[in-house]
């Protein structure tokens, strides 16, 4: 690149003369010229980078942004299991604890703890559409959550505290699993193995190999124990307050155990088997009141927890057929 032809007047000659440049002008010349282009084309660049695609700062700020709304995605799938947890302790509360325990149960738009008013919260409307709906949901359902929590903690002092006024009759209550054994069948109608009709199921039925050590679930006096028809070897449990065990298809009796016998929860009573009319080894086992059967599956409140409640509560609703 070279210099355009500059003239000036020489007055003693009285002619225009060609203006001489030395090689150093023509090299700060040039680089003057280059450093002109370059500084015009990044302002081009960065104006074109600021309005269309955004500023270093923009750029990170964004990335920032979006790992934030995938983060609180994955929060989002996190408080709807926690939701769903709730839902399953409430649900217990209510059938099992304080069902069982004779107290009023606890109404679901009461247990769902609702707000009215205006609109709490109205200052994420200020965001994105997206970016204002993930917040809106995510702090109604921790809200929502947190008052329930509130309402729970509330039940389950009040039900402390009846137990702590009704021990006697607490220990009496048949409240624990009597046997290791996870649950085949439920309670309520289910095919028969041996007779293949329908029929009312009156009790539970636990998985137990021939010897397994069987438990009384409250405290008790033994009322039967002997071979009593279709359910083979069986004991008969009566724990006052109108409340009645039974325990079938036993292989044999713990020591000592004969009507009369005085036993407390979880004394061992006999062993598992398959006496009497049964598809196989198990444990038959019944609660009444008041001479009537009820779903043992709502009485054991003192060593099952929550999520053993729903998988029984999934057994008993999807196996259509019974061992006994």
């Amino acid at each position: 690149m070279s210099l355009n032809n500059h003239y000036y007047y020489d007055e003693e000659k009285c002619e225009f003369v060609p203006v001489q440049h030395s090689r150093f002008d023509l090299t700060i010349y040039t680089a003057c010229l280059w450093i002109l282009n370059g500084v015009v084309l990044a302002g081009i660049g960065i104006t074109l980078l600021s309005n269309y695609i955004g500023t270093p700062a923009e750029l990170a700020l964004k990335a920032e942004n979006e790992t934030l709304i995938e983060q609180m995605k994955t929060t989002r799938e996190s408080i709807n299991v926690l939701e769903s947890r709730m839902e399953s302790i409430s649900e217990m509360d209510n059938e099992m604890y304080r069902s069982v325990l004779g107290m009023d149960p606890i109404a679901p738009e009461e247990r769902m703890a609702g707000i009215g008013g205006t609109d709490p919260y109205s200052e994420f409307d200020v965001y994105s559409e997206e970016t204002s709906d993930i917040l809106r949901w995510t702090s109604s359902k921790l809200d929502n959550l947190e008052r329930r929590m509130g309402i729970q903690q509330v039940s389950f002092n009040e039900i402390k505290g009846y137990y702590n006024e009704n021990r006697e009759f607490m220990r009496h209550l048949p409240a624990i699993k009597p046997t290791t054994g996870i649950l085949l069948s439920g309670f309520g109608m289910r095919v028969h193995p041996v007779l293949k009709y329908r029929r009312m199921h009156e009790g539970v039925d636990f998985r137990a190999d021939i010897g397994t050590p069987i438990y009384a679930t409250g405290d008790a006096t033994v009322k039967i124990a002997g071979r009593r028809g279709s359910y083979g070897l069986m004991i008969v449990l009566d724990h006052g307050k109108n409340y009645e065990t039974r325990y079938a298809h036993l292989s044999g009796f713990a020591d000592g155990i004969r009507p009369g016998t005085e036993v407390n929860r979880g004394d061992l009573i006999g062993y598992s088997g398959d006496t009497g009319m049964t598809q196989g080894p198990h444990l038959h086992y019944e609660v009444r009141l008041n001479g009537k059967p009820v779903d043992p599956l709502n009485y054991l409140i003192a060593d099952t927890s929550p999520e053993e409640y729903l998988m029984y509560q999934d057994i008993a609703r999807n196996n259509p057929m019974s061992m006994d």
